[in-house]
């Protein structure tokens, strides 16, 4: 009897004993978050409860199986397990905590500050960071797991000893790769570039939708995926539309005939802005930029608040100030000019510019 009521005794009081445990502090975490709205620190954390749950039943196992006397032959074993469970169900936890505080932290931030700019920067940031201490947090998991064995004790002071050869030729081996490890730090702390910034690399315009620590990656308008090292931005030049600020200036360039209504034009665009939500209000303008035998080039300006606006307004501008001008100039537009050729005063006119003279009708054909 003694047999069978010890193991139940004491697993069941572990699971029991776990399960209150989770249960309160989920009770606790849930009215805190109920209190303390102005963070949502408490609401994250309670993300945590499953690996809470193992981390602490796996402890508590790990402490009392013993006391239980089952498989009390292969106690090494079941002692083994339950020892890697732990460490791996603590650094779960540890990488659910430091996501909810960076998230927590990244929250309040952006609740404070209404600058886009430096919220894309500290998004950025913020999510680097989180990558960085899940890695750690990952790589010392796996190096205590391992030392629980002890042949690899045996074997890390061997590897110990010839950590300098490995490291060099590490090192030389994986060069474009911590090029990039340490590009992406440079490109996170430095405010090169940002999540949400709107860059054009390869002739390619797009939004940048992920940086990681190797790489990053662009999103077109018309949903594909560039993926870049994140070395490219270290590196090469780059457009980036969203530093120093999101506002734009757009263009629009137009060839018309030389009698095309200029002053009427310009009145035209300005109508076209003032109906348009896209344009922001700063600035406009219209102004004849260059001139050849058949057209004159008109360049209109019209300024927006970010990239995807100033696209807007161009289209916009374009389309309505050619519908514009094909119903009630339509004389503006370029043409062939197919007009017998005038010469100049005093001058004979040649026999090639003469129009041939008509036939009569009963002539012969």
């Amino acid at each position: 009897m003694d047999n069978v009521l010890r193991p139940l005794i004491v697993i069941g009081g572990a699971v029991l004993l776990t399960l209150l445990v989770v249960w309160l502090a989920d009770r606790l975490l849930m009215l805190a978050d109920a209190r303390h709205r102005e963070t949502p620190l408490w609401g994250l954390l309670r993300r945590a409860r499953l690996p809470f749950l193992f981390t602490l039943c796996a402890a508590l196992l790990r402490g009392a199986y013993r006391e239980a006397r089952v498989a009390e032959d292969h106690a090494a074993g079941i002692g083994q397990i339950l020892t890697l469970v732990t460490i791996a169900s603590t650094a779960w936890l540890l990488v659910r905590i430091a996501a909810a505080i960076v998230e927590s932290s990244y929250a309040r931030y952006a609740t404070m500050h209404r600058d886009p700019a430096r919220v894309r920067r500290v998004r950025t940031q913020v999510t680097l960071i989180q990558r960085v201490v899940s890695a750690v947090v990952a790589v010392v998991a796996a190096a205590a797991m391992l030392l629980t064995f002890p042949a690899m004790r045996t074997f890390g002071a061997s590897l110990l000893a010839s950590a300098g050869i490995v490291g060099i030729v590490a090192g030389v081996a994986a060069q474009s790769t911590l090029g990039n490890l340490f590009a992406g730090f440079q490109i996170a702390f430095g405010d090169m570039v940002r999540i949400g910034d709107t860059v054009v690399v390869d002739d390619e315009m797009g939004t940048v939708d992920e940086i990681t620590l190797t790489y990053l990656t662009v999103r077109t308008w018309d949903e594909r995926r560039i993926t870049m090292p994140v070395s490219y931005f270290t590196s090469k030049p780059y457009e980036n539309w969203s530093r120093g600020g999101t506002e734009m200036t757009g263009t629009v360039t137009l060839h018309l005939d030389h009698s095309a209504p200029v002053d009427k034009l310009r009145t035209r665009l300005e109508e076209v802005l003032r109906e348009c939500p896209a344009w922001d209000g700063r600035a406009w303008s219209l102004a004849v930029t260059d001139t050849t035998p058949s057209t004159i080039t008109v360049r209109a300006l019209a300024t927006a608040k970010d990239p995807d606006d100033v696209w807007t307004v161009r289209i916009t501008v374009r389309e309505q100030l050619i519908t514009w001008l094909t119903e009630h100039h339509p004389y503006a537009l370029p043409r062939v000019n197919s007009a017998p050729a005038v010469p100049a005063p005093g001058q004979p006119v040649p026999a090639e510019w003469q129009p041939a003279p008509d036939r009569h009708p009963g002539a012969a054909r």
